[in-house]
């Protein structure tokens, strides 16, 4: 039996942006790749908005939670993306890491205003996050990104 290789998602705080790429990500290439994330310094949840804006799009997380990237440290992660700045500069090599790639977002944890105007940064992350991690997806199916 062969095993589907892992690509590791990371963040800082592991609540929101590496959250919505997993779920967006596995529902987009799920049967070719096993999808995690993790972070650097994990806030120990997942963003309530995170959820919320991904079950706006058919896509429920709300199961996931907050790992730090340390327990990926003994497992053949095969594709490393960063989601933030931070976590591009704390980012360990991982066994078997054949690729690394930074695709940085804002992070809409630090958006301000009423309820409706936060819930509005999380959907434009959100929407960013899935023409990139889609598009990574089609061409993983076009076998244009190199996987085992």
């Amino acid at each position: 039996m062969t095993t589907k290789p892992i690509v590791l998602i990371l963040c800082t705080g592991n609540s929101c942006r590496s959250h919505i790429a997993e779920g967006i990500l596995r529902a987009a290439a799920g049967d070719l790749i096993e999808v995690a994330s993790a972070g650097s310094k994990p806030a120990g949840y997942v963003h309530p908005k995170s959820i919320e804006v991904m079950r706006e799009i058919g896509i429920d997380i709300s199961s996931h939670h907050s790992k730090h990237l340390e327990e990926f440290l003994s497992r053949p992660v095969d594709t490393v993306i960063t989601v933030c700045g931070n976590a591009d500069q704390a980012c360990p090599m991982f066994p078997g890491q054949m690729r690394r790639f930074h695709w940085g977002f804002s992070d809409p944890a630090h958006a301000v205003g009423t309820d409706e105007e936060v819930l509005g940064e999380f959907r434009r992350v959100r929407d960013q996050i899935r023409l990139v991690f889609e598009a990574y997806a089609a061409g993983l199916r076009q076998g244009q990104c190199l996987v085992k």
